[in-house]
């Protein structure tokens, strides 16, 4: 149920599925590692273009991509990628595509050599969600050091489509940073869960 009358983030429109999103999903904490690797995949996709437009997306882009199972997209060959360029339930950008067969062999190269994904990721910001005080979408910033440091390394390891602002929305999407506004209902509820 939404409930129209709380404080939001700035950015949230009135649209129902943002509003979801917003309340539910936005900055609370996500440790596993295939729903990471999910949120870390779409918040490429959304290179461009709104997050709304990848959102009403999610769906059709789980059910085209098994699942976000890496084990199953790793093994993707040019007749799966040309199938997937004819999907109008996803962004059919071949570079995008293409990224997400790169990204899911990196993620079990990754897994092979002893590396857990969600300890990975999480090590960025020492396995605990960092509790910013911004007043308000004005102060938010496109990046910070942190993100910086987490493309710099991910792109070392050869994942695509992982700047430091894409960086930077995924870990505020998968609570790494409890970017709410202070004034946001969820701000004092992330922080009291996962403070």
């Amino acid at each position: 149920m939404i409930t129209k009358n709380k404080t939001r983030c700035g950015w949230v429109s009135d649209h129902p599925l943002y509003i979801h999103y917003h309340d539910h999903e936005w900055g609370v904490p996500i440790f596993d590692e295939t729903l990471l690797f999910e949120c870390l995949i779409l918040e490429g996709m959304q290179a461009g273009l709104s997050w709304l437009t990848i959102l009403k997306r999610r769906e059709n882009y789980r059910a085209s991509f098994d699942q976000f199972d890496a084990e199953c997209i790793a093994q993707y060959d040019q007749g799966k990628v040309d199938e997937l360029l004819l999907d109008a339930g996803i962004i059919r950008n071949k570079l995008k595509i293409q990224s997400i067969i790169t990204n899911a062999k990196i993620f079990l190269e990754m897994k092979k050599n002893g590396i857990d994904f969600s300890e990975y990721l999480w090590s960025f910001v020492g396995g605990k969600p960092i509790h910013n005080h911004w007043e308000g979408l004005k102060s938010l910033p496109p990046t910070t050091e942190i993100s910086d440091r987490l493309s710099k390394d991910l792109k070392k390891r050869g994942f695509k489509f992982v700047g430091s602002t894409i960086c930077y929305a995924f870990m505020q999407a998968v609570g790494m940073v409890n970017d709410h506004a202070l004034d946001c209902f969820c701000y004092a509820k992330n922080a009291d869960t996962h403070g």
